[in-house]
């Protein structure tokens, strides 16, 4: 029988709600919210740009709790492409993330898959895999921004 989680209870609703507390808990740092918006099974798989593939919830949270040590990830959903399912929903996400280095704060674009299961405990991530998204993915968001005058 699955164990229960702190925080997991109050996520619920669609993939998409799923993924809204997915992207805020990046950009908090909440290591809790993150992983309740993940599925209590051992197969669940994330790979970020350039890293290995990680298996579990126990290589998952390592991960990120690594990269919350060097701040929040600063990651927002620009467009979305969905496919729904009866139980199962896959997102094509183009994600702005910004990144602070020695010289300064940096903006790029990373192409991520993010897979949800509907579970006994609602819709939960499956799968996040994110790469590095080419200069036309990023030039394609700067035409789509609006000009405000």
């Amino acid at each position: 029988m699955p164990r229960s989680r702190p925080g997991a209870a109050i996520l619920s609703g669609s993939a998409d709600d799923i993924e809204a507390a997915f992207y805020e808990a990046l950009q908090h740092g909440d290591i809790e919210m993150l992983m309740s918006c993940w599925a209590q099974d051992e197969d669940i798989v994330c790979v970020h740009p350039g890293s290995p593939r990680l298996l579990g919830a126990h290589s998952i949270r390592a991960a990120f709790e690594s990269m919350f040590s060097h701040g929040v990830v600063r990651a927002t959903p620009m467009q979305v492409h969905r496919v729904v399912a009866l139980g199962s929903a896959a997102h094509s996400v183009v994600e702005r993330l910004q990144v602070t280095l020695p010289d300064g704060v940096h903006q790029t674009v990373v192409m991520a898959t993010n897979m949800y299961h509907k579970t006994p405990e609602g819709w939960r991530m499956v799968a996040h895999h994110a790469s590095p998204g080419a200069a036309l993915d990023a030039q394609a968001l700067d035409s789509e921004r609006p000009v405000l005058h």
